[in-house]
């Protein structure tokens, strides 16, 4: 008798207490809290994965930056060169193949360009230079990668640079 109410207490302890209530007792961390701590640790490596992205992103940016020197090319911005003289431009950055006082100049390199099968943009500066742009991107690495190929062509110039829409 004494043995079946020790397995009636036992019992109802167990419906009424749970788990948590044997986990308290033992000093081990309840289910509530191992939610939390579950919920932190997925958190925690949310924002590694987003630190690391970031890194990774400021890495690729830095060797983008690092190879374009050592092709010889530069990277100016739109205010060294004292802003735009007409609409602002739709892209982030653009290769410059050639920059011009005279409007004929410019106009027969742009030819030039799209007889080699690229689109190109006539792009006027306040300064009374207007450059013929290629291959406009969003992208760092693109840009990188389209000056690569573009130095290789009949019409790219030594001084060939890329323009920073800033």
């Amino acid at each position: 008798m004494r043995k079946s109410f020790l397995i009636v207490i036992f019992i109802s302890l167990c419906a009424l207490g749970g788990c948590d209530m044997f986990r308290k007792i033992a000093g081990r961390p309840t289910s509530d809290e191992l939610e939390r701590k579950r919920v932190e640790i997925e958190e925690d490596r949310a924002r590694a994965a987003v630190l690391e992205a970031e890194r990774r992103t400021m890495a690729d940016s830095l060797a983008v930056v690092d190879s374009i020197h050592k092709l010889s090319g530069a990277v100016r911005g739109l205010s060294d060169l004292g802003g735009l003289s007409s609409d602002s431009l739709e892209f982030r950055y653009y290769i410059i193949v050639g920059s011009f006082r005279s409007g004929v100049n410019a106009d027969a390199l742009l030819k030039n360009v799209e007889k080699s099968g690229y689109s190109a943009s006539l792009i006027c500066f306040s300064n009374g230079l207007m450059a013929v742009g290629i291959q406009p991107s969003d992208s760092a690495g693109d840009i990188f990668r389209s000056l690569k190929k573009v130095k290789g062509e009949s019409f790219c110039p030594e001084d060939v640079w890329i323009l920073v829409n800033e």
